[in-house]
């Protein structure tokens, strides 16, 4: 979905927005949060009740691997990057490993 038919969505479906609303943490920032967001809205139709806890944690490990550089085993990560395919972050940080750190001070 576009930033457009994000959008037309929510409106379409004001009682889903709300509560995708609530599962905002009080420790992200807007820009976390709308990434995270539009994962939710782009998958929950593949996760009604009772399975919304396993959406949510996979809203999580990827928002944490794209934000914060966490690592994740490759089964899982490419799961999630599936789920996210087409979601726009603007100025992602870039994690380096401390292999790849070390190979660049010899």
């Amino acid at each position: 979905m576009a930033d457009g038919d994000i959008e037309e969505f929510i409106e379409q479906n004001r009682h889903l927005a709300e509560l995708i609303d609530t599962f905002r943490t009080i420790s992200e920032s807007e820009k976390h949060w709308k990434s995270r967001r539009e994962f939710l809205f782009r998958n929950i139709q593949d996760y009604e009740d009772p399975h919304l806890d396993h959406l949510l944690a996979l809203s999580m490990v990827w928002a944490n691997h794209v934000f914060l550089g966490c690592r994740y085993s490759p089964v899982l990560l490419d799961r999630v990057k599936e789920m996210a395919e087409g979601i726009d972050v603007h100025d992602a940080p870039v994690f380096k490993t401390r292999d790849e750190i070390m190979k660049q001070q010899r």
